[in-house]
């Protein structure tokens, strides 16, 4: 072993080579929007500003498309993919809302975890409007 590294390996902490670090380089950190938690009501909230129409307004136009209850998902996700280019993640938040209602299951309702809500149900009438506590 050559003098040079072997006085640089005897200075890094033990466990580490030069291909791994303690922690990243700060560049490195993901702060990207998509890796943070998402509540369903903040899924909804995206929805209306990438569209531009409420939940609500949504639905009314899925039920003049003949969408509702008992519709599968697979026609839902195409049509508000090809007219309001959402992906799969929110379309399936509208999914739900179209064909069960705002009502949520209480699983997360307060949990803390990573789809936490604060209620077992969702606004659908904008988040401009939206009550405190949603």
């Amino acid at each position: 072993m050559c003098a040079e590294f072997a006085a640089t390996a005897a200075n890094r902490p033990r466990g580490l080579n030069n291909y791994t670090r303690a922690e990243p380089f700060p560049a490195e950190r993901d702060t990207r929007p998509y890796n943070r938690p998402m509540s369903f009501q903040a899924y909804l909230d995206a929805v209306e500003t990438k569209t531009g129409l409420t939940p609500r307004q949504l639905i009314d136009l899925a039920t003049e498309r003949g969408f509702g209850p008992g519709t599968k998902a697979t026609p839902i996700l195409e049509w508000l993919q090809a007219d309001y280019g959402l992906g799969r993640g929110h379309g399936m938040a509208m999914v739900h809302v179209i064909t069960k209602g705002p009502q949520i299951s209480d699983k997360h309702v307060g949990s803390g975890g990573t789809h936490a809500d604060p209620k077992d149900h969702l606004w659908l009438d904008g988040k401009d409007s939206k009550p405190e506590g949603y």
